[in-house]
């Protein structure tokens, strides 16, 4: 079993579908964070159920099963263990600086400008007369700042990941199963955490570890599972069924917004509307596998459009999503103070929107290209020529003019090269 799943494993490596996806939720996430922005009525969430925030979890059991699902096939538990939780490390010291800034800039500026009601939009009403409670339950994961709520999500789920991970690579079928049962009871028993100052988390854990496992678990599907998938994506009846959920969530959805127009009934509007986001609705769920599924079918792992340089930027603004994360929490915040203290015209929501997406890319190119910076050698060397008869000794050998056909991290730093002289 074990190298059958490695192999597959490795197969799914590499998939530019992942940092697509990655990187248009983080778009979506962004405009969708800026209140009342009129560019947000294009994004995912305004064409049925699902919305930007199940894409961006589901693409995260899947890529983080990928990454350390091989780890644990290859390097045991406990190594695995504490690789996932220096990423935890980092995904809490990114929330806890996002969180102390975010929080202080907001009630300075709604303190400083005529725009008091910033402090309850963001959900930060116990910040100026309870700073330091309202900072410590930050830390604790208890305060709800509008924007982090995806963030505190992720930590949550990463913290337990390890034990789920170690349950997925040898009975992956019993963990999905344990998994589908905990949200259904957190459903039943209404389950979840509290927050501060009152309240509870917008995105309730306890359900919406149901999006992560199953990336997890497609992830890791064995090659006869894999083999179902795809009998079924070739099934025209079931591809249809796909398209018509898709084009009943669609026509809900607007009828949420316009109940005026009849489009649908009003007992059944009323019980699909207001899509329960907050413990992750049946039909959402249902609509976020519908698309995955259209998705997959439509767009192989091979396809020429990777290739686009329009879609270069989506792509790296995937592979760097936590960095463009944290960027757009910021801008998210700054667009929404420029549109409430600026014309209320649909050009300045353009505006915004289109900014707050080019700085987001530059972070992401900015940050691409550091990385790469980092794995360059902080110069190169000439290795002192080799002992050669006399006359050979007029053409001297020049290493460093090796590099362009060798990997940089193949050329001997000054350290070696000085050892090697000395023992010559």
């Amino acid at each position: 079993m074990y190298p059958s799943m490695k192999a597959e494993l490795a197969a799914r490596d590499g998939d530019l579908r992942l940092c697509l996806l990655l990187g248009v939720a983080a778009w979506f996430l962004f405009l969708d964070h800026v209140p009342h922005n009129a560019v947000s009525q294009l994004t995912m969430r305004n064409f049925g159920f699902s919305g930007a925030t199940d894409l961006f979890v589901f693409i995260g059991g899947y890529t983080a099963a990928i990454l350390y699902g091989r780890m644990m096939l290859e390097r045991g538990f406990v190594v695995t263990a504490t690789r996932i939780f220096k990423r935890l490390w980092q995904l809490y010291a990114a929330y806890i600086v996002l969180f102390v800034i975010y929080i202080d800039l907001i009630g300075y500026v709604a303190r400083q400008s005529s725009a008091p009601a910033l402090i309850g939009e963001f959900n930060v009403t116990g910040i100026v007369d309870h700073t330091i409670r309202t900072l410590i339950h930050g830390l604790l994961l208890q305060a709800k700042p509008l924007n982090l709520d995806v963030l505190q999500l992720f930590i949550v789920l990463m913290a337990v990941f390890p034990f789920v991970l170690f349950g997925m690579v040898r009975r992956p079928n019993v963990t999905m199963a344990g998994s589908i049962g905990l949200y259904f009871a957190a459903c039943q028993f209404d389950w979840n955490l509290s927050s501060f100052p009152d309240g509870r988390w917008h995105l309730n854990p306890f359900c919406w570890q149901l999006l992560f496992m199953l990336g997890a678990w497609l992830a890791l599907s064995g090659t006869n599972q894999m083999r179902a998938i795809r009998t079924l994506q070739k099934l025209a009846v079931v591809r249809a069924a796909a398209w018509l959920y898709l084009l009943f969530a669609l026509a809900v959805t607007v009828a949420g917004k316009f109940p005026q127009a009849g489009i649908v009934p009003d007992l059944l509007r009323d019980a699909l509307l207001p899509n329960d986001k907050e413990n992750l609705a049946p039909h959402r769920v249902l609509h976020f596998l519908a698309l995955a599924f259209l998705f997959a079918y439509m767009v192989p792992r091979d396809w020429s459009g990777f290739r686009w340089q329009m879609l270069q930027p989506v792509i790296t603004c995937g592979q760097e999503w936590l960095s463009v994360f944290c960027a757009g929490v910021f801008l998210s915040f700054a667009g929404h103070l420029v549109l409430i203290t600026g014309p209320d015209l649909l050009a300045m929501h353009v505006l915004v929107s289109v900014a707050g997406i080019l700085i987001m890319t530059g972070v992401a190119y900015y940050v691409s290209w550091s990385k790469r910076q980092d794995h360059k050698p902080a110069f190169r060397t000439q290795a002192l020529p080799e002992p050669a008869p006399q006359s050979a000794r007029s053409t001297p050998f020049n290493r460093a003019s090796l590099a362009p056909s060798m990997p940089a991290s193949s050329l001997p730093s000054a350290d070696a090269a000085t050892a090697q002289v000395k023992m010559r």
